[in-house]
């Protein structure tokens, strides 16, 4: 999906004096309170990390009224980023006639609202259950728990709420659409394989217009005449 991204970044982190004979835990406790926010400084919500080493045996006591520590460290990080105009994916857990509401990752809130949804999908209700049906292809449904494909409009750092669109063909049903792919390779399999053999004679021979007529061929014209 994209909007995640793996980065190696070079940290800083500030350690109350206090916490010095537990320096390990106290790294983490640390990190652990930027999970599932926003940073500017990593451009994207912090989602997993993992330390890969201190950069100094030494950490530096800082000076101030409160003097801390800052350790130096290098980790792997897991963010979330969502841009506009990337595409991303989540569940549908609640729809109406004019809206969508979807989560992402567990973490954060999309709303596609209906004039970003496609005239091709229609809202219905079936059996009691309220739907959006393609009028095109009777297969593609989209309800309560289907993970679908969205458009990204807008991201909100503050409150992690993006504005989806499924106005693009390549948007709705996560399962429908890669259905639908598998189903279009192989028709395009079967086009080309039908094509290739349109050239080969009934024997198995490639026939070539433009070659002469065999003397076999010649005598049997002959006594056809």
């Amino acid at each position: 999906m994209e909007g995640l991204k793996r980065s190696e970044a070079e940290l800083v982190v500030y350690l109350h004096p206090s916490k010095t004979k537990l320096v390990s835990e106290a790294i983490h406790c640390e990190l652990n309170s930027l999970l599932f926010k926003f940073s500017e400084k990593f451009d994207g919500v912090l989602l997993a990390y993992e330390v890969d080493k201190l950069m100094d045996n030494k950490a530096k006591i800082l000076s101030g009224l409160d003097p801390y520590i800052g350790a130096r460290l290098k980790a792997n990080l897991l963010l979330f980023s969502p841009k506009p105009n990337i595409y991303l994916e989540g569940k549908v857990v609640k729809l109406a006639e004019e809206s969508l509401h979807i989560v992402i990752l567990g973490i954060s809130a999309c709303v596609i609202t209906g004039e970003d949804i496609r005239e091709e999908l229609k809202f219905k209700i079936k059996h009691g259950e309220e739907v959006f049906r393609s009028r095109t292809h009777k297969r593609h449904v989209i309800g309560v728990g289907t993970v679908i494909r969205f458009l990204v409009k807008s991201f909100d750092e503050d409150t992690l709420h993006i504005s989806g669109s499924l106005a693009p063909n390549c948007t709705g049903s996560v399962r429908w659409l890669v259905k639908n792919m598998k189903d279009e390779y192989l028709s395009n399999r079967g086009a080309e394989k039908r094509k290739a053999n349109a050239g080969k004679s009934d024997i198995g021979g490639y026939v070539d217009e433009a070659a002469p007529p065999s003397a076999q061929s010649v005598h049997k014209l002959k006594r056809r005449g």
